[in-house]
C-alpha cells in the first residue's frame, strides 16, 4: 500500500510540472468537487453504485431488495444521483412498463476510484 501511495504522489507531481497547475488551481479544482464529494458520501449512495457496477441494469425493486432500503429514500437517492449524471434511468415501453437504472461513464469510473479508498479504509491491505 506504501508504495501505491508514494506512485500516486509522484504521478500528481509529474502531471502538476507538465502541465503548469499551480498548487492554488489545484486546490480550486478539488473546491469544485465538493457538492460531488458531499453528494457521494451520503448514505446508500455508494451502495447503489456499487450495486449498479456488479448487476449492470438492474429495476427499482430489485435495488430496493438488495439494498433493503425504503421506496421513498431509494427514489430521492436514485434522482440525485441521474441529476449528477453518475446513472441513467431507462424506460422500457411495455407492457408491462419497466423501469432500469444503470452506470453512465462517469457512475463506472466513479466506483472504479473509490475501490482502492474502501479497501484501504477496510483494513484488509
Amino acid at each position: 500500500m506504501e508504495r501505491t501511495i508514494r506512485g500516486i504522489e509522484e504521478t500528481l507531481k509529474d502531471v502538476l510540472s507538465r502541465q503548469g497547475v499551480t498548487v492554488e488551481e489545484l486546490r480550486d479544482d478539488l473546491k469544485s468537487l465538493e457538492k460531488s464529494f458531499n453528494m457521494l458520501s451520503q448514505k446508500w449512495n455508494l451502495e447503489i453504485l456499487y450495486t449498479l457496477f456488479l448487476k449492470d441494469a438492474v429495476s427499482f425493486s430489485s435495488l430496493k431488495r438488495v439494498l433493503g432500503v425504503n421506496s421513498r429514500t431509494l427514489s430521492n437517492k436514485l434522482k440525485n444521483l441521474q441529476k449528477y449524471g453518475y446513472i441513467d434511468r431507462r424506460v422500457h415501453p411495455g407492457p408491462p412498463l419497466r423501469v432500469e437504472y444503470a452506470l453512465t461513464r462517469r457512475g463506472r469510473e466513479t466506483v472504479l476510484l473509490a475501490l482502492p479508498l474502501l479497501y484501504y479504509s477496510s483494513g484488509l491491505f
